[in-house]
């Protein structure tokens, strides 16, 4: 069964960090790209960053560029998601999903297979 199960999602302050972590399990982890995306209430969900297989290349939404790292472990099957200086319009579920492309869109959802059931993240200001 394939599974994408996010955790570290937290309340904290604005200019907190956080780590969320995104473990992979019932396919083939380094066959596949992750991303990152996040819904706040009423809105679309929003792409953040995304990881290339060997983790050599990372992609950054502009919402988020400077404040956030993405890396993967691929022996513990694990992408992780460094958030920085948290601002309250940061407020969303974080979610990651799976992709077995190589020439794809990273900001565009339905590139993705699988999906995580997704983590909260609240910033309060």
């Amino acid at each position: 069964e394939v599974q994408l199960v996010e955790s570290g999602g937290a309340l904290v302050q604005a200019g907190g960090s956080l780590r969320l972590s995104c473990a992979a399990s019932g396919f083939t982890f380094d066959d596949y790209a992750i991303g990152w995306f996040r819904q706040a209430p009423g809105k679309e969900r929003e792409f953040v960053g995304a990881i290339s297989r060997s983790g050599g290349n990372t992609y950054d939404a502009d919402s988020v560029k400077g404040r956030t790292t993405i890396s993967r472990d691929n022996a513990e099957n694990t992408v992780y998601l460094q958030m920085n200086s948290l601002k309250p319009e940061d407020t969303a579920v974080y979610y990651c999903a799976a992709t077995p492309f190589t020439d794809y869109d990273p900001e565009r959802p339905g590139t993705y297979d699988y999906w995580g059931q997704g983590t909260q993240v609240t910033v309060s200001s």
